[in-house]
This record gives C-alpha cells, sequence and structure tokens, in this order.
C-alpha cells in the first residue's frame, strides 16, 4: 500500500508549529478576537477555493488567522457557563482518536475504553453498577434518559414506544430551575413540551416534594401516564440540589421512573462536606453527568448512565443492516475465534442512542481521570466549590455587596448595592457588561427570587483562588466607578 511520503515527512514540523501556536493562546495574554474582527475575518471569508493551497499554508492560516482568535471559554477566567477548556490531556487523547480511531465501533483499544471510562465514571460519582453510553452533551443525554423513561412507562402499559409510538398522553414532572433540554427532549421523544409539569421550587431552588406529590395526585385519575420525575443534582442556575431522597421515595412509591440530572453537579458528590445532599441517588434509574463541564473535557462529551441498558436499545436501536451488522456478524461454528477488529462491533453503542457515527470520547475522559485520579479530581472540586465560598463571604462582608443565594456547590450569586442606586438590576447590569468588556473575568448573570445577580460558576481546570479574588476586586472598582456616575448625573 502507498504512502503519501511527501505529505507526512514533516508532519512533526506541522505538529510543533501547531502547538506553538496553541501554546500561545493558552498564555491568554490576546484580546478578545473582536478586537481584531476585520483581520481575521478578511483572511479567511474567502471564495470557495478551485485549487488547494497544500497543508503548509493551512498550518500558516491556523497559526495566525484563526487560533488566535478564538473563544474566551478556555480563559482561567471564564464562569459565565458551564463549560471550559479541556485539559493538555483531554485534548491530546481527543486528537489521538481522531487520528487513530475515528469511529467508536470495531474490537479496538478505543472501544474498550468507551466501556472502562464508563465504569470508572460511574464508580467515581457513586453511581454504582449502571451502565453508561456516551453522546455529545446534556442535551441528548437527557434525551436518552427519557426515552429509556418513555420505554419503561410504556412496556408497563404492553406498549412499545420505541417500535410504535405512544397511545396516549404521558407526563413529566420537573421544576422550573430543571435544564430547558427537559421541554425539548419532551418535544423530540413525541411527548411534547407542554408535558412537562413544572413543581414549584423553594427559596433555595430546590424542587419542593409537597408541590410534587400534588402533581402526581392530581394526574392520578386523569388518564394521563406518569411518565419521569427529573431532578437536578446541580441546577445551572444556582446549583441547587433537590431533596434526591424524598423525590426517589415519591417515584418508588408510584412506580415512576426516577432522573437525576447531574449534568454539571454530579461531581460535586466527591467533596465530602456535601456529599450528604447527594442522598437518595442510588434510587435513580436513569443519571446523566458532562464530563466537559467539570471534569475538563472539551465540548461534545455527555454520559448517559441506566440500570438496564436494553431500554436504550429498544428505545433507540435502529434495527440491523445489512451493510452494518450483516458485513462483520460472524457464524460462531465458521470462525470460532474473533481475530480481526472488524469480527464484530464491539459493545454496540450505535444501538443505545441517537448516533450511529460518533467519536471515540471515552478515550478523553479514561486520560483526564488516569491523569490526577479520583484524589486529583476531589480536589480540584473542592477548590471551585471553596471559591464560591470565598465569595459568598465576601458578599456578606462587604458594604457594598449583596449576597443573593448560600452558594451549594461552586456557583455564587451576588449583586452590588450602593446608596442612592434605585433599579440595582440595571446597575449590576451595566457593571456585568463592563466587566465583560474588561476580558479578564467574564462571569454571567442570572435572577435569583426575582433579582439580577452576577453568576460565577467556577468549574475551569486552570481556575484557581487567585481568579476568584481577582473577580471581586474587579466587581468593587467597577461597581465603585459606576456609582460615582450615576450618582453625579442630575436627577
Amino acid at each position: 500500500m502507498q504512502v503519501d511520503h511527501a505529505e507526512t515527512a514533516n508532519i512533526e514540523k506541522l505538529i510543533s508549529r501547531i502547538g506553538a501556536g496553541l501554546d500561545q493562546f493558552l498564555k491568554f495574554e490576546h484580546a478578545d478576537c473582536l478586537q481584531d474582527e476585520a483581520k481575521w475575518r478578511g483572511q479567511l471569508d474567502l471564495p470557495l477555493p478551485s485549487q488547494g493551497v497544500g497543508i503548509n499554508r493551512v498550518i500558516d492560516d491556523l497559526v495566525s488567522h484563526v487560533i488566535p482568535y478564538g473563544s474566551v471559554v478556555p480563559k482561567p477566567g471564564f464562569t459565565s457557563f458551564i463549560t471550559t477548556g479541556a485539559t493538555s490531556a483531554a485534548s491530546l487523547a481527543s486528537t489521538a482518536a481522531s487520528i487513530a480511531s475515528p469511529q467508536r465501533y470495531g474490537l479496538t483499544a478505543f472501544n474498550l475504553l468507551e466501556d472502562v471510562s464508563l465504569r470508572w465514571l460511574a464508580s467515581m460519582c457513586h453511581i454504582g453498577q449502571m451502565q453508561g453510553v456516551y453522546s455529545s452533551g446534556g442535551s441528548v443525554a437527557n434525551l436518552l434518559a427519557l426515552g429509556a423513561a418513555r420505554q419503561f412507562a410504556f412496556e408497563k402499559l404492553g406498549h412499545d414506544a420505541g417500535a410504535n409510538g405512544i397511545p396516549q398522553a404521558a407526563h413529566v414532572y420537573a421544576s422550573p430551575e430543571s435544564h430547558h433540554t427537559i421541554q425539548r427532549s419532551a418535544g423530540v421523544l413525541g411527548l411534547g413540551r407542554r408535558a412537562i409539569q413544572t413543581i414549584a421550587c423553594d427559596s433555595q431552588g430546590r424542587m419542593r416534594v409537597d408541590a410534587l406529590r400534588d402533581a402526581i395526585e392530581k394526574d392520578s385519575n386523569s388518564g394521563v401516564v406518569p411518565m419521569a420525575i427529573v431532578a437536578s443534582a446541580g441546577t445551572t442556575n444556582t446549583g441547587a440540589i433537590d431533596p434526591l431522597k424524598e423525590i426517589g421515595e415519591i417515584a418508588r412509591a408510584h412506580g415512576i421512573w426516577f432522573h437525576v440530572d447531574g449534568a454539571y453537579g454530579l461531581p460535586g458528590i466527591l467533596d465530602e462536606r456535601i456529599c450528604h445532599l447527594y442522598e437518595g441517588l442510588s434510587m435513580a434509574d436513569s443519571v446523566i453527568v458532562d464530563p466537559h463541564k467539570w471534569l475538563g473535557a472539551a465540548v461534545g462529551v455527555a454520559a448517559t448512565f441506566v440500570r438496564d441498558r436494553q431500554l436504550l436499545y429498544r428505545a433507540f436501536t435502529q434495527e440491523p443492516a445489512d451493510y452494518l451488522e450483516g458485513a462483520v456478524k460472524q457464524d460462531a461454528d465458521e470462525v470460532p475465534h474473533m481475530t480481526h477488529s472488524l469480527d464484530d462491533f464491539g459493545v454496540p453503542y450505535y444501538d443505545y442512542g441517537v448516533e450511529l457515527s460518533a467519536p471515540c470520547r471515552g478515550v478523553v475522559v479514561w486520560a483526564l481521570i488516569r491523569e490526577i485520579g479520583v484524589e486529583g479530581m476531589t480536589q480540584r472540586i473542592k477548590r471551585h466549590n471553596d471559591m464560591a465560598t470565598y465569595l459568598a463571604t465576601a458578599a456578606k462582608a462587604h458594604p457594598n455587596l449583596e449576597l443573593l443565594l448560600e452558594p451549594t456547590l461552586s456557583i455564587c450569586c451576588f449583586r452590588y448595592v450602593a446608596p442612592g442606586i434605585v433599579d440595582l438590576d440595571a446597575f449590576n447590569r451595566q457593571l456585568h457588561r463592563r466587566l465583560i468588556r474588561e476580558n479578564q473575568n467574564l462571569p454571567s448573570t442570572t435572577v435569583v427570587n426575582g433579582m439580577l445577580a452576577l453568576r460565577p460558576c467556577f468549574v475551569g481546570a486552570r481556575t484557581h483562588q487567585t481568579h476568584a479574588e481577582s473577580l471581586l476586586q474587579d466587581v468593587l472598582r467597577i461597581g465603585q466607578g459606576l456609582a460615582r456616575e450615576m450618582n453625579s448625573v442630575p436627577s
């Protein structure tokens, strides 16, 4: 077989150039990409080329006009949304997979690591012997879990929902703090977004158990199938953890599927100071967690765990195809021992979800856990939780700050207050935009009990205590300056 030596001869040099460009990017000394938009847009937004320029020119463009103008998400000061830049181990593992195993199926080392890493992840997050499957993110992970719930609920009534659709209406019980992908999942699964029954929260953002009981009781004689209860193990908004044990007991009492969305917050169970808040997790029928959030993978890695993976198979199988399964499945009598990686597809992850073509995500999770172990991951989780606590303590002590909610995990919701400021929401919104445009500390905002809050969420592997301290100082500095401006303006 011929190899294109002309293209591969200088591969080490090309990789080195990309590496140098990425090393420079990770110093985070550059301005935001929009400060120089005309430069990179003019170099990249070109007509379709009729002839190629070769790999060296492509590398030139990547190093000069693409990498330096990337996202702010990997910055250590980025605390806006629950996503982050990948660790080096995770990035390198992903690169290795993209070259050495472009698909996750086949009897390869990469396929094995799908299974190994899922077992590691389940063990690390204390969810026992559940079986898992990777997908692209929390949106799909929740979809798969609720697909299993739909299959379970209707199989009890004698219907195969995956094969034949749903014969009657069904409800999913979730709080307004649940992630909005729950509504989308209901729409995709044919239940309809309005099938989500909103269960009220308490002042801490946790689902109210009494309201859940009332909603289920109301539905008990309506002919509607009570399909699933969705609880949050760390809401996206504030990091609140629902009362899992009480909710799990209600689910068991009524025979309703109990799903725990731990996309962001499940790794918080590693912090022994708050692990009691996860009591009841063992009752769950399905759990999700996104390694691309708190664990340090690049975006595109989520895991759905269920007690019985065959439910996922019955919900999502694409049915066998001659060109796929028929091309690799061999008669055991004819070929008693598998001697080639294409003698079998390995674990049929493509039938446990909605992706046939999918990258090898397990090697990424394997790499990031193997690099620092459970102890290292625990230290990172506790560091981030401590940073939220640090801000909360400062907000309660400083006369110009107000804590709007005690942090549970690594999210802190607080705001700037000052005499003479009537509309604190508008004031803090302006403060936030000035903070963002400085491009150093980049939290988001949210609304807590009707009040606009600054909302840093600490999840980045490169984010440390100094970044929480820097954020605090910037908020105070900008807030003081803005207050002087507003109070000096004649009314």
